[in-house]
């Protein structure tokens, strides 16, 4: 079993120091999966530099406890040229995935954010769809666009909807 635990949710607007500082004492209680919104203010600013820091300073927490990272970046929020400067740091900070959102926003995973995020990090960094995942097409029309992990709320549809097209096979 995994204990994941929230940091900055949901739109990532605390310091750096607040996140690194909750990462710690998540890790402390027990967390082995860290989920941290990046700081989506410093990036609309244009601060990239602020961006890789924040991803430097708490993957590299996570690192140092063998716990696994995900870098929320609240995609609907974001445009495209956001998403691939955020995966962009991924890729050269390498969390273990980026993430499409926190499913508190004003939309979810997409198919063309998924696409767009794991054309960016390539094999360097997976991808979690989150958010709005809520039917057995969307799941597979997600793994499709590169995603190696889901997040839903949705799971007993989801994999009813799995048996059911295994069934027809």
């Amino acid at each position: 079993m995994h204990v994941g635990a929230a940091i900055s949710f949901p739109l990532g607007q605390t310091t750096i120091e607040t996140k690194v500082a909750e990462t710690k004492q998540a890790i402390q209680d027990g967390a082995d999966e860290i989920d941290y919104v990046i700081n989506i203010g410093e990036l609309k600013s244009g601060n990239l530099a602020y961006i890789e820091e924040e991803m430097m300073q708490i993957v590299s927490v996570c690192k140092e406890n063998n716990v696994l990272s995900k870098v929320i970046l609240e995609t609907c929020y974001l445009t495209k040229d956001e998403i691939i400067e955020v995966c962009k740091i991924a890729k050269k900070v390498k969390p273990n995935f980026v993430k499409t959102s926190t499913g508190f926003g004003t939309n979810g995973a997409t198919v063309e954010n998924v696409k767009l995020m794991k054309e960016t990090v390539g094999d360097d960094v997976e991808v979690k769809a989150a958010g709005g995942i809520r039917d057995y097409e969307t799941c597979k029309a997600m793994i499709e666009a590169g995603a190696t992990r889901i997040g839903t709320s949705s799971s007993f549809k989801i994999l009813e909807g799995f048996d059911k097209e295994n069934q027809l096979s």
